[in-house]
């Protein structure tokens, strides 16, 4: 219900819907290496997160061990039908990819250096694709074969796009989208960082980066605490204008935990209090 009242935009027409999925570490102490040991780099937690780039919201989440690859909760998730997926190397897996093609829906991601694939067309390069950094757009196979036993679960055609960023790197992006410009998969990408600012936003203003309680029930109870604050806060964000920074907003919100105030008078200065009728009685505190 909380949700639905945050996010009045999630039953939008399945086709416009788009979804990325990342996960963000959270350092733990010793005490938590029951439940949450991780050799290589100490006790940890994962927050797992289905995001909503258009309303800035989290439409599901999880929480495992640090150990956990980011592609096995991925596939515990539901697959909303007709959605379209964004996500980085951490969910390269194949079999899901086909998974989410056989759902309807589409998606974007990357391929990494050493993924071959058999070249079927190249798409000719507009000249708009071509200022936003696009210097190839192709139809193509991936490997008949995995690891030279397992048939490819992607038989048929995919969209290959190479993009040069900022740096001079080039990203070789794939979808099964083979009939979108390729400034629009491009910018679909590219739409992936708003998950790594709510990450970010997420750690340094609803403090979650410092657990309460050690066991894997506390870690999670904190976490989900930490989204429903997030929720409510974009609920009351919407019901004004005056501030539209969310951190802004967080930390006005903050300041006045203690005075009940409307969320709309949040920016401006607060009023005097009006002063009480001579006749009646005053308990001054001192």
């Amino acid at each position: 219900m909380l949700l639905k009242q945050a996010q009045p935009g999630l039953r939008r027409h399945a086709g416009e819907a788009v979804r990325l999925i990342d996960a963000t570490v959270l350092p733990l102490t010793s005490l938590s290496e029951n439940w949450a040991s991780y050799e290589a780099r100490g006790p940890g937690a994962k927050l797992h997160v289905v995001f909503d780039p258009e309303a800035a919201m989290p439409v599901h989440f999880a929480v495992t061990a640090r150990r956990v690859n980011d592609i096995t909760a991925a596939k515990a998730m539901p697959v909303e039908a007709g959605a379209t997926y964004v996500y980085d190397l951490g969910y390269y897996d194949f079999g899901w990819w086909a998974r989410l093609s056989a759902r309807g829906c589409r998606f974007v991601t990357r391929l990494k250096k050493n993924t071959p694939t058999r070249l079927v067309s190249e798409q000719e390069i507009t000249p708009a694709a071509a200022e936003r950094g696009i210097r190839a757009d192709r139809l193509v196979h991936l490997p008949k074969r995995l690891k030279g036993t397992r048939t490819h679960p992607l038989p048929g055609q995919l969209r290959e796009i190479h993009v040069v960023i900022e740096t001079g790197k080039v990203l070789r992006i794939i979808s099964n989208d083979l009939t979108a410009p390729a400034e629009t998969l491009a910018d679909l990408y590219k739409t992936r960082w708003q998950i790594e600012l709510f990450f970010r936003w997420s750690k340094q203003t609803l403090k979650i980066r410092k657990f309460l309680g050690t066991s894997e029930n506390a870690v999670r109870i904190q976490l989900a605490v930490a989204l429903i604050a997030y929720l409510l806060l974009r609920i009351a964000q919407a019901d004004q204008t005056a501030i539209s920074s969310p951190l802004t907003f967080a930390r006005l919100v903050r300041a006045n935990l203690m005075h009940r105030r409307s969320a709309a008078t949040l920016g401006h200065p607060q009023l005097p209090p009006t002063p009480s009728p001579s006749s009646q009685l005053n308990l001054a505190l001192t």
